[in-house]
């Protein structure tokens, strides 16, 4: 266990990662608040991926350690991790396309679940009011979209195009009630204005589960510029600027890193 104010969800100090000789992060001191979405940004190859890899269990830490709700989580497995409440997106979708959108979001809600394997296979009425429960809890997620996603509930998400794979992605993530939540590149592979729609739907989120804590990696500044209170700046796996969106743009730091100049 560790002190952490009661303002912090999540705390790296001296996170260090490294592939080789080569520094995918630099003892990276980042603090997570609770309640805010915190967007990391940065060039190509900064490490902002590398951070959620390491913090999610991905990837194990070469030094440094790693706290969340007070746990030491630095050399826990995923789904240890998982089970202290944080979920995920990825870059890339991760969704089983044979099967259907209420199969997908049901194995976000697996750490939730009451009960074992089993159990199941025995006591069919209870997994039956069980799956009920879940597919109920999944409908209210989707319904915060705004779309026709709750009627399809039960279509296979082969079926759904781009934006609503990302949607049942984020519902998946949501569904196992997370403390805090990982989207990676969220708006990748939209156009701009599903991009859009992708930045009010992640306010929606934000205002029906009050409380949520986020941290967005995502280079559509549009899109951080609306949904974060804080940004964090990555480059060479070590930060360089922190604060509002609005300060770190015009930090040149920043820019040099980004444009290659000041």
């Amino acid at each position: 266990m560790t002190s952490l104010s009661n303002d912090v969800l999540l705390e790296s100090r001296g996170l260090t990662v490294r592939f080789g000789g080569l520094f995918a992060l630099n003892e990276l001191n980042i603090d997570v608040r609770n309640g805010e979405v915190l967007g990391l940004i940065g060039p190509n190859g900064s490490g902002k991926t590398t951070f959620l890899n390491v913090i999610s269990g991905v990837y194990s830490a070469s030094a440094g350690k790693i706290s969340l709700g007070g746990i030491d989580i630095t050399r826990e497995k995923a789904h240890n991790i998982s089970s202290y409440g944080l979920s995920r997106t990825f870059q890339r979708s991760r969704l089983c396309l044979s099967l259907s959108v209420f199969d997908n979001i049901a194995l976000g809600a697996q750490r939730t679940l009451n009960n074992g394997l089993w159990h199941n296979v025995v006591q069919r009425k209870a997994f039956a009011a069980e799956a009920r429960k879940i597919a109920e809890e999944a409908r209210e997620l989707l319904g915060v979209f705004n779309t026709a996603l709750p009627d399809k509930l039960f279509d296979p998400a082969i079926s759904l195009g781009m934006i609503d794979r990302r949607r049942v992605e984020i519902c998946r993530a949501l569904i196992g009630k997370p403390k805090l939540v990982l989207l990676d590149e969220p708006s990748a592979g939209m156009t701009h204005d599903e991009t859009d729609q992708v930045v009010d739907e992640i306010l929606g989120i934000r205002k029906s589960l009050g409380g949520l804590t986020i941290i967005i990696v995502e280079h559509e500044m549009g899109l951080i510029e609306r949904v974060t209170d804080r940004c964090v700046v990555l480059n060479y796996g070590k930060k360089i600027c922190e604060g509002k969106f609005r300060d770190v743009a015009a930090d040149p730091v920043v820019r040099e890193a980004y444009l290659g100049q000041a």
